[in-house]
C-alpha cells in the first residue's frame, strides 16, 4: 500500500483513525477473508506468525479455527491494544500474543511456525522478495506462506507516478509476484483476489471513517490533518488507484 507523509502527526494516528470501521485492514472481503482462512491445510496446535497483524483478526480467525496458537506484531501501539483487547474478548488471550515492535528486528527462532503471513507490509523486509525470504526462514520445512500484496492492473500514468513515485514504479503483475515467489523456492497453493466492490468498501470505510472524526472531534489537534490527507487519498484513489492496483493474498508451501 502507498504511504503518505504527515506533516506533525503520528502516522498510526492516523490509521487507527481512519482504519477504524476494518476487521481487516486491507482490501479483502470477509467472505474472501474467511475463504482463504478455510483453504489453510492446518492441523490443531499449529503455531501462526502474524507480520504487520493491524487489528489481529485474520490471526483471531485461524487461532479460532484451528485451535492454534499465535503471535502479532505491529509497529502501531493503537493496533496493538486492540488486537489484544480483541483476544481476551473472544477468550484467546492464552492462545494469542500482541507485540509491538518492527517485524524485521524479532529474534524468533528459525524454522519453528506453521504458517507465516504478512499482509500489506512488505516494506518491513524491504519488498515482495526480501519478505518471502524473511518468513521462508521462520517456517518449518514444508511450512505454508500467507502473502497480501498489490499489483498492477495496468501500467500506472504519469499523473499516479508523479503522486506516489515509490509505490507506483515498484509494482508488478499479479502473475510477476507469483514468479518471483516460485522462483524464490515457494510452491504456490492458491491465490484470491479482490474487486472494484472490495477496493470501494475498503476506501470508502477509510474515507468515512476521517470525515466522522473530524466532525465528532473539532477540537482534536490532528483532525484537520487527517481529513486532508484522507480526502487527498481518496481522490488520488478514484483517479488513479481504482484501475491501476490490484489486490491478492497469496497462499504458499515453503520448500
Amino acid at each position: 500500500m502507498p504511504h503518505g507523509i504527515l506533516k506533525t502527526m503520528n502516522i498510526w494516528k492516523y490509521y487507527g483513525v481512519t482504519h477504524a470501521d476494518h476487521l481487516v485492514m486491507n482490501p479483502t472481503s470477509e467472505a474472501k477473508t474467511d475463504e482463504i482462512i478455510s483453504l489453510l491445510p492446518l492441523k490443531p496446535n499449529s503455531r501462526v506468525l502474524d507480520i504487520a497483524s493491524g487489528k489481529g483478526e485474520q490471526l483471531l480467525r485461524i487461532i479460532e479455527k484451528y485451535d492454534a496458537t499465535g503471535i502479532g506484531v505491529d509497529i502501531s501501539p493503537y493496533e496493538v491494544k486492540a488486537s489484544s483487547q480483541r483476544a481476551i474478548a473472544r477468550g484467546l488471550q492464552d492462545k494469542a500474543e500482541f507485540i509491538e515492535g518492527d517485524g524485521a528486528k524479532q529474534d524468533f527462532e528459525p524454522n519453528s511456525f506453521d504458517l507465516a503471513m504478512c499482509f500489506g507490509a512488505s516494506w518491513v523486509w524491504g519488498g515482495h522478495l526480501g519478505t518471502i525470504e524473511a518468513l521462508k526462514n521462520l517456517v518449518k520445512p514444508g511450512g505454508l506462506i500467507l502473502l497480501g500484496e498489490p499489483y498492477k492492473l495496468k501500467d500506472p500514468e504519469p499523473g499516479y507516478i508523479e503522486a506516489e513515485p515509490d509505490f507506483a514504479n515498484s509494482m508488478v503483475t499479479h502473475a510477476e509476484n507469483v514468479a518471483i515467489a516460485q522462483r524464490a523456492g515457494l510452491n504456490l497453493l492458491y491465490t484470491i483476489v479482490s474487486d472494484h466492490n472490495d477496493w470501494d468498501r475498503y476506501e470508502g470505510l477509510r474515507l468515512r471513517a476521517a470525515e466522522l472524526f473530524a466532525e465528532e472531534n473539532p477540537d482534536d489537534p490532528d483532525a484537520v490533518e487527517i481529513l486532508d490527507k484522507q480526502r487527498g487519498e481518496y481522490d488520488l484513489y478514484l483517479k488513479h488507484g481504482r484501475d491501476t492496483v490490484g489486490w491478492a493474498i497469496y497462499l504458499f508451501r515453503a520448500p
